[in-house]
């Protein structure tokens, strides 16, 4: 029986596989794209994804509900915690110009197991975003003609009484998408122009609302006889929050964009803080107009804009704000069209998911078949299916991204710059000189056909330091963290980090309510997370990070991605528990193709047999003069078979 189980080197070889890292090229800006986007097109883009039905609907929701005229300080948290995400979006965007966004950077930094797990949970938050949108586009719509599409379809098509699916088919959402599906077909240019002309109406339309709104502005709703400013105290303020957080997850089409960028370095960060200053500004300022020309509590959540202008007499400014919600829904529209298909492109591209969708229209330069295939599919989500049980997908989906990319930014700051990797800006070739000279007294590996040069032994010195190795200021204190290899540390550390974060967030959250713990256990576990957390961020930060890049790097690294992770694990544990069931059963959907074609056709598992035809190893000792001793290894064995085809064993000395 015994000789049926796996040995713990297979197992271990296994994992490696899992975790393996994406092998970035050279020459970062080659790509199959059209790098045709400046900033003010990726600024629309982010602009177009984030100010869309949440301007024209969330306002109204929160404000009514939750908050009251507070709903203004809930955007203005909610828009400081998307800082912290849209940071780290933006280094990355910066120092890895391809396409994918948050699978992308995952793949890269921290292992393809867990990048797939992130591209396969976007996918499902583009399909069922762009379907809710599409609906809502519709709703809207209808509802300036009195609802007359509606009772049309019903009378003449039928309804149906079915758990997720909608009452009636929604033939306008479903049409609206395959149009939209045609215009992106066309090519990146013509999708930017078309967001261009729906951007700039609904942007012209905002400006009219606060002009207007202003001036019909009256000081008194916001006074005690109407409830006060914060009428549901600090609780709904940050229940508000919570809500409001969502209305900023747009900014991460601009990664996604990143590798039809004309220049990704300095476009992409300043795209992602331009947009997003901008959506903050605008949900600011409309939250502030809206609860002062109407009291509060007379908001109408579902068009809380339009009815506040028809009930101070404005009828056609009602309407002109109705037309740019249609117009801002389109944005969004286009938005989630543009980035799924690209994120499929490369996970396709990479040998995860498909190899039909990494096929680039040789004219248009865009993924065509991703583009229809998936279009269709969100056209036939929009037209049966009642999203307003599968919303909550949109929150998980997102944060788990944005804690993957937060986590994802600590590991990469942390690690050695490997040679040749793209430690310069994209499209500058690194030196194939090794950094140390062989006097340095270092000992030394080569590879045969190949330029790449890795230490084997460590700096020692405290005069220069490589990434992740103990800063020489702490080593008289914690120099049992020297014997470790750099970096190795620093991912444990993290490892611990999420680990305490998610701890201390289940306590936060469920310890008074669900738990129903005393108070001095709930203390004392809010205590001992909290410093197991601290000491994880300490233990980070005591490591040497990597040096400036000529790229945009987050500041305060590793304090403000591990703010960020705390933020997004304590929203994703106040999702409701069915949300997670759905989440766990779309997870093992994704287990199933990752396993059954994923981890066989990547390109990093076709790779590695290239490296087990390395000839030979050379380990070069360094002999005090200027001579080299060069002594041959012999590569190991063949590896074990039965599983995926393995690393490179390390050369035996």
């Amino acid at each position: 029986m015994a000789r049926w189980l796996p040995r713990s080197a297979d197992l271990t070889r296994f994992c490696q596989k899992l975790n393996r890292v994406k092998t970035l090229e050279d020459d970062m800006m080659e790509t199959s794209f059209n790098r045709c986007l400046s900033t003010i097109d990726l600024t629309l883009l982010g602009i177009g994804g984030m100010v869309g039905s949440g301007l024209y609907v969330l306002t109204g929701t929160v404000a009514k509900e939750m908050a009251g005229p507070a709903v203004i300080v809930s955007f203005i948290i909610a828009g400081f915690a998307s800082l912290l995400a849209a940071l780290c979006y933006a280094e990355f965007g910066a120092r890895v110009p391809k396409t994918g966004s948050a699978y992308m950077f995952t793949y890269v930094s921290v292992g393809e197991i867990w990048a797939f797990l992130i591209g396969w949970n976007v996918l499902l938050e583009y399909m069922i975003g762009g379907a809710a949108v599409a609906r809502a586009w519709s709703g809207y719509l209808d509802s300036i003609f009195n609802h007359k599409i509606k009772n049309f379809t019903e009378t003449h098509i039928g309804t149906w009484q079915v758990p997720f699916l909608a009452h009636y088919p929604d033939f306008l959402a479903a049409t609206i998408l395959l149009v939209a599906t045609a215009f992106i077909s066309f090519g990146a240019k013509v999708s930017s122009w078309l967001n261009h002309v729906f951007s700039a109406v609904s942007i012209g339309v905002i400006l009219f609302i606060l002009i207007m709104g202003f001036v019909l502005a009256q000081p008194k709703n916001w006074g005690a006889q109407e409830g006060g400013f914060a009428p549901y105290g600090l609780s709904g303020i940050m229940a508000g929050t919570a809500t409001c957080f969502y209305a900023f997850v747009g900014f991460d089409v601009i990664a996604a964009s990143s590798e039809e960028a004309r220049n990704p370095q300095k476009a992409v960060p300043r795209a992602i803080a331009f947009s997003l200053g901008l959506a903050t500004g605008a949900y600011i300022l409309v939250s502030m107009v809206l609860t002062l020309m109407v009291p509060w509590h007379t908001l109408d959540p579902d068009s809380a804009l339009a009815d506040a202008f028809y009930r101070r007499g404005y009828s056609w400014a009602g309407f002109l704000v109705a037309t740019g919600s249609i117009c801002a829904m389109n944005t969004v529209l286009l938005s989630n069209l543009f980035s799924l298909p690209r994120i499929v492109y490369a996970m396709a591209e990479d040998g995860l998911f498909f190899q039909v969708f990494s096929r680039v229209h040789p004219r248009t330069q865009v993924p065509v078949i991703g583009i229809v295939v998936f279009g269709f599919l969100m056209a036939l989500l929009a037209l049966v299916f009642d999203l307003e049980a599968l919303v909550q997908f949109l929150s998980i989906g997102t944060l788990l991204a944005y804690t993957f990319v937060a986590a994802s930014i600590i590991v990469l700051r942390f690690q050695q710059q490997k040679a040749g990797a793209p430690t310069q800006p994209a499209g500058s070739r690194p030196s194939p000189e090794p950094r140390e000279g062989p006097a340095t007294g270092e000992l030394k590996e080569y590879e045969s056909f190949s330029d790449k040069l890795q230490l084997v032994d460590r700096d020692k010195s405290k005069e220069h330091r490589e990434p992740g190795q103990l800063k020489a200021a702490f080593e008289p204190y914690l120099e049992f963290l020297s014997d470790f290899y750099p970096g190795e540390v620093v991912t444990v550390a993290v490892v611990t980090l999420m680990v305490s974060a998610v701890c201390l967030c289940s306590i936060l959250v469920f310890g008074n309510t669900h738990l129903h713990l005393p108070t001095w256990s709930y203390s004392l576990l809010l205590v001992l997370f909290s410093l197991g957390f601290l000491l994880s961020l300490l233990l980070i930060w005591v490591h040497e990070q990597q040096r400036s890049t000529q790229t945009f790097q987050i500041p305060l690294v590793p304090l403000s991605p591990a703010l960020s992770i705390v933020l997004n694990i304590y929203l994703m544990l106040k999702l409701s528990y069915v949300t997670w069931l759905r989440f766990t059963v779309w997870l093992i959907l994704g287990l199933l193709v990752y396993f059954g074609y994923g981890i066989w056709h990547s390109k990093e598992n076709l790779r590695e047999p290239q490296l087990q035809r390395v000839s030979a190893h050379y380990v070069v000792f360094p002999s005090g003069s200027l001579e080299e001793t060069v002594q041959a290894v012999q590569p190991s064995p063949q590896p074990t078979a039965g599983l995926p085809d393995t690393d490179t064993d390390e050369a035996k000395r």
